[in-house]
């Protein structure tokens, strides 16, 4: 087969983590000598690369899935990947035509293989979850090379009530700190700028290998390392964030003082029932441990409304708990109940519209607090990395406090040119809800 002639784009939905696979994909696909193309239409492989986390994650997939389906051109093939192929395989394939191949998620580095083998028969391509040390894989940077990702272990093991993901991806597997290592060097030569470090929860890295947590080890040594200039965390349990870990932290400019602990919620009660490790005091206990250690840190965290059960006294102390800690930035998921967890089978499921109500609510007070967070930062100067270039001298970029796709933007002008990936300091001059405005004063070498 003349591969060269093969193309394929790559759909890719969900979390970090999804974009770091498909990146994998990309790169075993491109050794094979398959040819990644950003149109759809000419593609000869169309992979849709899902989410299945969550019930709207779930539609949204099956919705892309329909939509590649009437662009697929005569002749091509369409193959699903990723969570929902993993979890729904079967159903998938009784159910949706549209696609010829399902894979799970550990199928990428077999993708050049499963790809020459489609013909007109239907295929699934079904692996279980991994055991052992996650392996080094591959990576071809995104659009964006200057920003990567780098996922140092797959999997969780902590077996939240409401949480399918160790269902899909398995027990908590850590990379090998010397190939976490060598992923990382490729990425800086290949001009990666900012690194994001991404697992279930980052703090447990090493633990399942090495028998202790090494992630302030692994920071210490990625600081080391050429060309990186940011280094970003991402998902952080706060049962394991350790002394050291803090210390680390505070101590080496390249990592951003920003960090995302998922809280989910503030009472003890619900927090039992989602099965969570750590009861309110003690999450208490590690911000004000993180705030002291580092004054100016931006934390955020991720919250869960209408868990079942949750009273009318419980969602107050989770609003409570919004308004004293005054999160830097902030994301509400609406419990969705899963099947294949202990949680969808509890009594007392909240309604729908009970669920929105209290997410709507912390998400208007969470703006009040995010609109005079940003109020305080005019007149400040900020580091921020460009990540648009526009004609007129504008450009749009993220602080050292703001992950790509997540959190806000700065807007600024300069007069210099500048290119995607460019370090650069801003003057703030104005604020809004979540982004920011302001006038580039200095290159960054």
């Amino acid at each position: 087969m003349n591969r060269v002639k093969n193309k394929v784009y790559i759909d890719t939905l969900g979390c970090p983590k999804n974009f770091s696979d498909s990146e994998s994909a990309a790169a075993a696909l491109s050794a094979a000598g398959f040819v990644m193309t950003d149109e759809p239409e000419t593609a000869d492989f169309i992979m849709v690369n899902t989410c299945g986390f969550i019930e709207d994650a779930k539609r949204e997939s099956v919705e892309h899935i329909f939509d590649m389906s009437r662009v697929l051109r005569k002749g091509a093939k369409l193959v699903v990947s990723g969570c929902l192929s993993q979890r729904y395989a079967d159903e998938l394939f009784s159910e949706m035509p549209e696609a010829d191949c399902f894979i799970g998620v550990n199928q990428y580095d077999e993708l050049p293989e499963i790809l020459d083998s489609l013909g007109e028969d239907r295929q699934v391509h079904y692996a279980g979850c991994g055991k052992g040390a996650l392996p080094r894989q591959a990576r071809v940077p995104g659009n964006n090379p200057y920003s990567a990702t780098l996922k140092i272990a797959e999997g969780c093991s902590n077996a939240c009530s409401y949480c399918i993901i160790p269902a899909i991806r398995g027990g908590y597997r850590s990379k090998l700190l010397e190939d976490a290592l060598a992923e990382a060097m490729e990425l800086a030569e290949a001009g990666t700028k900012e690194l994001i470090l991404i697992a279930q929860d980052l703090t447990y890295y090493g633990i399942d290998i090495y028998g202790k947590p090494m992630l302030a080890e692994l920071l210490r040594r990625l600081c080391r390392i050429d060309g990186i200039r940011w280094i970003r965390l991402m998902y952080c349990y706060d049962e394991n964030i350790t002394d050291e870990f803090i210390e680390v932290m505070k101590n080496e400019d390249k990592i951003c003082k920003y960090i995302d602990i998922p809280i989910q919620h503030a009472s003890d009660r619900i927090l039992h029932m989602m099965n969570r490790k750590s009861d309110f005091s003690g999450i208490q206990e590690k911000l004000t441990h993180l705030r002291t250690a580092m004054p100016g840190i931006r934390i955020r965290t991720t919250l869960m409304v209408g868990f079942p059960g949750e009273t009318d006294e419980d969602y107050e102390a989770l609003c409570d708990m919004v308004a004293r800690e005054k999160f830097d930035r902030l994301g509400v998921f609406a419990y969705s109940q899963e099947e294949g967890t202990s949680a969808a089978a509890m009594e007392e499921q909240i309604p729908d519209d009970v669920k929105q109500m209290r997410l709507d609510n912390i998400m208007r007070m969470q703006m009040e607090i995010s609109r005079e967070n940003n109020r305080l930062l005019i007149g400040s100067i900020l580091e921020c990395i460009v990540d648009e270039a526009g004609v007129d001298g504008s450009y749009v970029g993220r602080t050292r406090f703001d992950a790509p796709e997540i959190d806000g933007s700065v807007i600024f002008i300069s007069e210099k040119m500048l290119e995607p990936g460019d370090l650069i300091d801003v003057r703030i001059t104005d604020s809004f809800d979540y982004d920011l405005t302001g006038v580039a004063v200095c290159r960054k070498e």
